[in-house]
């Protein structure tokens, strides 16, 4: 369902369920979900949605500014850069010596989808036994939009930024795409697999959304 909100449109998933009242859901990605009670009309789901149309678009704003927002970074020994969520001295993560700037940054992203590959799959093999899902391939890529996917044949992907996360987070987008593959949508259902993992994944959803224009380089 598309609404006109004051200052843009939105795409808008409604989920009909036994509910008693109306709620309104942003993900990571912005993505909107209105979970409405069974019968409720879409005036009725159009007017609510209005109601708080400045806090979404508040919500969408942060979100597209955290990903997209660009930060200078100082390439030298002394410069700092995430991983797993704490601040690192460059020279503490790659060789330094005798690198231009160019050469640096080079290093450095090599650097993180390395450890990015390691991780997810280090995470992927815990997830997965509890899930009893498994996914015909995994990819590290890199992404200005998307922390991670699944695709309809089942392809996971990730973002080689997610090396800056803290685990916890990592485990989050792991879990996230993981249940894909049994839920395509972000239904009810969905939300309940993932809840039942990790019952405080609106946390790491806040934490993507506050330091996403940080995992930068």
């Amino acid at each position: 369902m598309k609404i006109q909100l004051e200052h843009q449109t939105i795409d808008c998933q409604v989920l009909y369920g036994s509910r008693k009242k109306i709620s309104i859901h942003i993900d990571y990605l912005g993505r909107v979900t209105v979970k409405a009670p069974n019968g409720t009309g879409e005036d009725t789901v159009r007017s609510v949605v209005a109601h708080h149309g400045k806090q979404i678009e508040e919500r969408l704003g942060a979100i597209a500014a955290a990903r997209d927002t660009p930060k200078t970074r100082e390439y030298q020994e002394a410069g700092k850069f995430l991983h797993l969520g704490r601040y690192c001295f460059l020279d503490e993560l790659i060789e330094t010596a005798g690198a231009d700037e160019e050469e640096l940054k080079n290093r450095l992203k090599k650097f993180y989808f390395a450890s990015c590959k390691k991780i997810v799959g280090e995470r992927l093999k815990i997830y997965q036994a509890q899930l009893k899902v498994k996914p015909k391939s995994v990819e590290v890529v890199e992404s200005r939009t998307k922390w991670g996917s699944c695709s309809s044949d089942k392809h996971l992907t990730f973002n080689y930024r997610l090396a800056m996360a803290p685990l916890d987070v990592i485990d989050y987008v792991v879990i996230h795409e993981l249940c894909h593959l049994t839920h395509m949508n972000h239904d009810r259902s969905f939300w309940r697999r993932v809840g039942s993992i990790m019952p405080n994944y609106k946390d790491k959803e806040a934490y993507l959304t506050s330091y996403g224009q940080e995992m930068t380089l």
